[in-house]
């Protein structure tokens, strides 16, 4: 590492960040605001619903695509090309006036921000001798994760001070000064050449958009039963066939097999699976909960949530200096074990419970995340060959985004189930009881208002019951791969490629 390196490395870290914080960030931020858009447009729910899997789908797509992009054409290309058309984007749908213009801006927008993530941790690693890989990984995992926790607080505010179309807006200026960041101080690597392989890219992509689809609409359309579902599902599988039957027969594949043959990053990539099923899972049921089942109005659910970015934060500038010193293995061990404590907390959660319980094991949960999630993204990365980095990181990326696709939609069935279940036996339960009901006015089953009560009282307590044993099922999720741990070796960081800095 040369005296430029060090010299351009924080102005570089700065602009690479700004870019992956967006992107972040804009996986959450436009939840909030879609009320609000549709009446804007005056568009149904389920037109709505195209807002948020158009940009999914077209980032989930592009995503493995980054790494060749940055092999064949140079890191600071690919990576100045893409938040250019993010940026450009953002700024086309907060112009939008219709439904289908900002569909489209979205998943152009998916688009450009699909190789931000993975490529600012390609750069930080390039950027970085090996014993700074562990801070650099830090750095860049706070803005991954911390991102998408702010966002709702962030678009929400945003929404209800000014208008929605500012959750897009607010990208712009820091769009472009990242843009002018990797123009003036990032300097291309050397280049990895090789054939593009069409029909392994056409499935795999084929195969993710139809997955992605399937789970962002399956909820909607009530899953299997619905013949769009059952297509989608059909295409997913045999292309996610042909890509794997073609990718161990291939001469040149679009995904290495060279890099699942590292132990590490293979292990390392399952558990970015995990920590996407349970973070985003988690993170997607504690808002409805809060504000249906407690009442609790927006602006207080962001605030009890808040504990858990906050935790991750702390947790991921101390983690950062103690890899390399302690262990990794023990880490991930740590962190994955608060993390089940976090979800042990959660499975005690009630409708009579006041908000400490929430905030209590939000933090937890950001601690447990913080002390797993970055020596998972260093580990993973330790052993693998420096010319393999783009490639890796952008599947990296895309695991963890497949795996926080699968883990919100599959607790929300698990949910829908569970609440139907529980409902039926606690009303069979409490239809025991009709004689001495009568008793009680509000909710005298001789009556349509007391039924209407009595009714609304079973389903909030059916609707508990699911939420915590979704809870439970994640909690054995996390508990089931911490033996894992134990596969992981250690090793020394492999050298990088030449220094990224500016000419």
């Amino acid at each position: 590492m040369d005296s430029k390196a060090a010299a351009y490395r924080v102005p570089i870290t700065v602009s690479v960040m700004l870019a992956s914080i967006l992107q972040a960030i804009d996986t959450t931020i436009a939840n909030v605001a879609l009320p609000h858009i549709r009446g804007s447009l005056s568009a149904t729910l389920d037109q709505m619903e195209w807002v948020l899997t158009s940009y999914i789908v077209a980032s989930a797509i592009m995503t493995p695509l980054a790494g060749w992009l940055a092999s064949q054409y140079g890191q600071k290309k690919v990576l100045a090309g893409s938040v250019a058309v993010f940026t450009l984007m953002s700024a086309m749908c907060g112009m939008a006036h219709s439904l289908a213009g900002i569909v489209l801006y979205r998943a152009l927008q998916g688009i450009g921000g699909a190789a931000l993530v993975p490529l600012s941790q390609a750069v930080l690693l390039d950027i970085n001798p090996p014993e700074r890989h562990g801070r650099a990984t830090a750095v860049w995992a706070m803005g991954v994760l911390v991102g998408p926790i702010i966002g709702p607080t962030l678009g929400g505010w945003l929404t209800d001070n000014y208008s929605w179309r500012w959750v897009f807006y607010i990208n712009i200026p820091f769009g472009i000064l990242s843009l002018i960041g990797v123009l003036t101080f990032l300097r291309e690597v050397p280049r990895r050449t090789a054939p593009f392989d069409f029909f392994g890219f056409a499935s795999l992509s084929t195969g993710i958009g139809a997955l992605q689809i399937m789970l962002d609409r399956g909820q909607l359309l009530d899953w299997f039963s619905s013949p769009e579902i059952c297509i989608e599902a059909a295409v997913s599988a045999l292309s996610f066939y042909l890509f794997t039957v073609h990718t161990f027969t291939a001469r040149h594949p679009f995904v290495s097999l060279g890099l699942f043959r590292d132990r590490n990053f293979s292990l390392g990539s399952l558990f970015i699976f995990i920590i996407g099923v349970v973070l985003f899972a988690t993170l997607a049921l504690l808002p409805p909960m809060l504000q249906d089942l407690m009442d609790y109005p927006a602006t207080t659910t962001g605030l009890v949530t808040s504990p858990r970015g906050i935790g991750a934060f702390i947790t991921m500038a101390i983690v950062g200096r103690l890899i390399g010193r302690v262990d990794t293995r023990l880490l991930i061990t740590a962190g994955l074990g608060v993390t089940a404590l976090s979800l042990w907390v959660m499975c005690g959660f009630s409708l009579q419970m006041d908000e400490r319980p929430v905030v209590w094991s939000g933090f937890l949960q950001g601690v447990g995340t913080g002390f797993a999630y970055v020596p998972i993204a260093a580990v993973a990365f330790v052993t693998l060959p420096a010319h393999f980095r783009n490639e890796g990181t952008a599947i990296f990326n895309l695991l963890r985004n497949v795996g926080s696709s699968i883990g919100i939609s599959v607790m929300q069935v698990a949910f829908t189930r569970n609440t139907q279940i529980v409902h039926a036996a606690l009303a069979a339960h409490v239809d025991r009881y009709r004689e001495q009901l009568r008793w009680l006015t509000p909710y005298d089953p001789s009556t349509s208002h007391g039924v209407a009560a009595l009714n609304a009282l079973v389903t909030r307590q059916a609707q508990m019951v699911a939420y915590v044993d979704d809870f439970k099922a994640l909690l054995l999720v996390t508990l089931a791969v911490i033996p894992l741990i134990l596969i992981l070796r250690t090793g020394r960081a492999t050298a990088g490629t030449a220094a990224v800095v500016a000419e």
